[in-house]
């Protein structure tokens, strides 16, 4: 009935590469693989269906990546990596070029919201200015900034870390460090088109030269972050917006099981998991976070397929009637695109979002199918355990038992399980299709709905 193309297989092997090296972690990581299987349990998963045997390995080995953090020290990574610049006294500033400043921009960190467990993105820039004639080999900023990124966190006590830390090691005059930092909305906040509705804050933290109202040292840094049109100043009033969507849902400020509540196993395997991760969950900032990571992934709960969702009951009655006897006008191609979704891989617990367009042809009856009714499918698919490839061909499938005549899905997202893991392919993005009827025989109509998309593509997903 219907074909997957060739980027079918883009993502399939994005999720299975690190499989050889799960057996390499050894003991540890088993404490958390019965936290895991009890969350596919409340689920409603079926840890033994393909695709979910090894999900436990698979998180237990995500997490662990995500935190390696606390396992890392920054004299180990500083240690032996500061330099003599040749030709250069040892006064404050001398070092850099006029006022003695080196920054580095634009390094590509990933991190665990402590309060909800979600990974969000970040954009590290990280100046400081040299003394005693001596300076620290650049990747180390880098490094070091990775070391606490890789720990459960929030954003300003992120730049406060990485400020203090690399000032106490290599013993600059100053240090100064800024983050952009995206956090990923409520599934269904998904709304917007650029950076799909990702929660952006800015923070920053200084020590130094770089200290005070008036210091010249933050006014340079400032300016040399605007020569890559990054402007913090504009910024700054982000700092006040509410960082975790999930912190604005009431939950219990203790991480022991609640009276009466039917995901009290769930709730305990995550305090587990933060145990195995070496942190303690009476933590003031993480009283809550077990609660909030399952009311995240109970977002994504098994359902029925057989329901009817929004007047649309899948497999058997068509949203619109088709006349008796008419002809069908195979030139006429519906479309709608650029439908955000958000699902959880299956594969790692780790969210994938983006953008699903839609082409089918037109029955005749001149009446198309009603874009709401195209979300509601879209989300009905999207919000479960699943994977881009098995979701892409899905919707196709029931697009056609409605449209009868050909459809053409195309899915565009970012996997989270790509960009915060080992891999970390930060500007990688996956696309998926699915042709089913007169579009597998008919290459014109093929090009015309994809040219449609371009048309109408905004920013990047």
């Amino acid at each position: 009935m219907g074909a997957l193309e060739e980027a079918h297989l883009a993502a399939a092997c994005a999720c299975e590469e690190e499989d050889d090296d799960l057996e390499l972690l050894g003991g540890e990581a088993d404490a958390m693989e019965p936290a895991v299987r009890a969350l596919l349990a409340g689920l409603g998963e079926d840890e033994r269906r393909e695709g979910l045997r090894r999900t436990p390995k698979r998180v237990a080995k995500a997490f662990r990546d995500g935190t390696r953090g606390y396992r890392q020290k920054v004299k180990d990574i500083v240690q032996g990596a500061l330099f003599p610049e040749v030709g250069v006294d040892k006064r404050t500033g001398s070092a850099g070029g006029t006022g003695g400043q080196v920054v580095v921009r634009d390094i590509e960190l990933f991190s665990y919201c402590e309060s909800c467990l979600l990974p969000f993105s970040i954009q590290c820039h990280v100046g400081y200015v040299p003394s005693g004639g001596r300076v620290v080999g650049l990747s180390k900023l880098s490094r070091v900034s990775d070391v606490f990124a890789k720990r459960l966190q929030n954003p300003q006590r992120l730049a406060n870390e990485v400020c203090g830390a690399l000032h106490a090691s290599i013993q600059p005059a100053g240090v100064a460090v800024a983050l952009q930092c995206w956090h990923i909305p409520l599934p269904e906040n998904l709304e917007c088109k650029t950076l799909q509705g990702w929660i952006r804050t800015s923070h920053s933290s200084c020590s130094g030269v770089f200290e005070g109202e008036n210091s010249t040292f933050w006014c340079d840094f400032l300016a040399l972050l605007k020569l890559r049109g990054i402007d913090m100043e504009v910024d700054n009033h982000s700092a006040s917006i509410p960082w975790c969507p999930l912190r604005s849902h009431e939950v219990p400020l203790s991480n022991g099981p609640c009276k009466k509540s039917s995901t009290n196993g769930m709730v305990s395997a995550v305090t587990s998991m933060l145990l195995s991760l070496g942190e303690d969950p009476l933590r003031k900032e993480l009283l809550g976070t077990p609660q909030r990571y399952v009311q995240w992934l109970m977002k994504f709960r098994a359902c029925n397929l057989d329901v009817k969702l929004n007047g649309f009951t899948l497999g058997n009655v068509s949203i619109y009637e088709r006349p008796g006897g008419g002809t069908v006008d195979h030139g006429a191609i519906r479309s709608e695109l650029h439908l955000p979704f958000c699902a959880q891989c299956e594969h790692h617990l780790l969210p994938f979002y983006g953008v699903v367009h839609i082409g089918y042809f037109d029955s005749g009856s001149g009446e198309g199918i009603d874009r709401s009714h195209f979300q509601a499918l879209v989300h009905f698919y999207g919000c479960k355990l699943q994977v881009q490839e098995r979701m892409t061909r899905q919707i196709a499938e029931a697009v056609y038992s409605v449209s009868h005549n050909g459809v053409m899905v195309v899915v565009e997202a970012n996997h989270i399980c790509m960009i915060s893991r080992g891999v970390e392919k930060i500007r990688s993005n996956t696309a998926t299709i699915a042709v089913l009827g007169q579009f597998l025989t008919d290459p014109s109509a093929k090009a015309r709905f994809l040219q449609n998309v371009l048309d109408t593509a905004g920013p990047a997903v």
